[in-house]
């Protein structure tokens, strides 16, 4: 088990790490989060949801994933609630002062159900369990589902992992040290110090301290690796710095306050010729060569920020302007003219909505209609834009809400399939177009189509359109991870056999 001394530690992608080094080892590991808060979110084969960085890690594992992996996912949405999701299904809402009360049981049944399912499915294989948080926080400890509850129910050795770069790392990890119940103390096999800058011959005296004062051993110490990892939490999105200075192509992504799904942007941030500009309600829009609104878990208060902040007449002005829109799930059912929310289904508690129907942007003539079902499904259907060639769409659906074109002949039809999107263009060379699917940029085709779209606007010449999905990208970033985890990790006291 990866354990963390704070959330942002980097557990996540050392499980993946850990996952890949011993695929490529010829094993088979089977990565497990028992519980998840994420609105980073993955729709398996059988469309149930589960956090992406479980996805990531059966990825790095060799294997699809499956909801399975992550049993519990809480998605929050605002005043202290949040979605309840176990083995991939909605189950109800929640508010945070009554969770341990009404689903700690049913958390636990999940967690179990979801281990056997694993461990029938790829039978074998070892386990790569993924603490959440801290697992100290003294507050929840007796009432924790998914650290040392875990842990020791499957005797898991842990590792320890402490984030150098965020400073206090011997008070990160004494202190978590110090808080562990007798029980749980002799699980803790060793510490990780990650995102280390520099030599790392400077951290031998600390090393040598950590080891005398602990008894334990630091079995390595990670490198800051200058790539860029899919970020499980959006705040982690706050330390993105604009890269590539010299790209030719500049995108604005804007971060709403209940930004979901940003791995969506990941395939668009690995193009060499793009810029991602993420622009938060209150800074300026620019003139950017197009704008981007992601996914949102709470559309109509997403909306209402893009009011209040003065974002949303700034996106009409860059429309007017000739600007180029493209709205992702969420992102799309704001670009319509009404969104229809008759059982507050959008505005947290269900009846706790205030309003049935709310104004779009108006950028597009949809109306949306948020209803108890949702959509979760894996969908690839032919592509009727960007115009030229066929070529097939692809993604996954993951919304509540359907959406119908009110003037047919003012926006057309993304795809063959019904529902999935739409687009609209006029001759000052305005774009406004939107889809349901998720992870729509990973197909290279589709994705280079829509840029070059960009590139002429500006009068440059066009990328080739036969790129790889970005899932080989996403290869060869774990390969280069597991890499730099083997060289500077003594990997023998966690994955020797007893």
């Amino acid at each position: 088990m990866v354990l963390g001394t704070s959330s942002g530690a980097g557990k996540s992608l050392m499980a993946a790490a850990l996952c890949r080094v011993q695929r490529r080892r010829g094993e088979t590991p089977r990565p497990f989060k028992g519980q998840n808060m994420s609105l980073n979110a993955w729709v398996d084969a059988g469309g149930g949801e589960m956090a992406y960085s479980q996805a990531l890690q059966a990825w790095a594992a060799g294997l699809e994933p499956a909801v399975a992996m992550n049993p519990v996912l809480l998605k929050p949405q605002g005043d202290s609630t949040s979605e309840v999701i176990h083995l991939g299904r909605s189950v109800g809402v929640c508010r945070a002062e009554h969770y341990y009360r009404d689903w700690f049981r049913p958390g636990w049944a999940a967690i179990r159900q979801g281990l056997s399912e694993l461990q029938t499915s790829h039978p074998g294989g070892r386990l790569v369990l993924e603490g959440a948080g801290s697992p100290v926080e003294v507050n929840l400890q007796a009432r924790d589902l998914t650290n040392l509850r875990l842990a020791q129910f499957l005797q898991a050795r842990c590792l320890l992992v402490a984030d150098i770069e965020r400073g206090g790392v011997f008070a990160q990890i004494v202190g978590t040290l110090a808080l562990l119940r007798p029980v749980e103390r002799p699980l803790i096999q060793g510490i990780l110090i990650n995102r280390f800058r520099g030599r790392r011959e400077l951290f031998d005296e600390g090393r040598s301290w950590l080891e005398r004062h602990t008894g334990l051993p630091v079995l390595g110490v990670m490198p800051w690796l200058d790539e860029l990892f899919p970020p499980e939490d959006s705040l982690d999105l706050l330390e993105r710095k604009a890269r590539k200075p010299d790209a030719e192509l500049e995108i604005a992504v804007l971060r709403l306050p209940s930004i979901s799904n940003f791995s969506d942007l990941d395939s668009l941030e690995a193009e060499p010729s793009v810029r991602l500009r993420w622009v938060r309600p209150g800074e300026a829009l620019g003139r950017p060569d197009a704008v981007v609104i992601p996914g949102s878990k709470q559309t109509l208060r997403d909306l209402e920020a893009l009011r209040a902040s003065g974002l949303g007449d700034d996106l009409r002005r860059y429309v007017s302007g000739g600007g180029h829109l493209f709205g992702l799930c969420g992102g799309l059912q704001m670009l319509g003219r009404r969104l229809l929310d008759p059982h507050g289904l959008e505005g947290g508690l269900e009846g706790g909505g205030g309003g049935v129907e709310h104004a779009g942007l108006g950028l597009l003539p949809l109306t949306t209609l948020y209803g108890n079902n949702k959509a979760t499904q894996q969908v690839f259907a032919p592509a009727h834009w960007p115009q030229g060639s066929s070529l097939g769409l692809e993604g996954f659906e993951l919304h509540r809400g359907q959406s119908e074109c009110e003037e047919p002949d003012q926006c057309q039809p993304i795809a063959e399939l019904s529902g999935l999107g739409w687009w609209r263009a006029d001759q000052n060379g305005t774009v406004v177009a939107g889809t349901y699917l998720h992870g729509v940029f990973d197909s290279g085709p589709w994705r280079r189509r829509w840029l070059n779209q960009l590139r002429r606007r500006r009068g440059l010449s066009p990328l080739g359109e036969q790129p790889p999905h970005h899932g080989q990208q996403r290869e060869a970033l774990l390969d280069r991870l597991a890499e730099a985890f083997e060289t500077h990790v003594n990997l023998a006291p966690l994955l020797e056999r007893e």
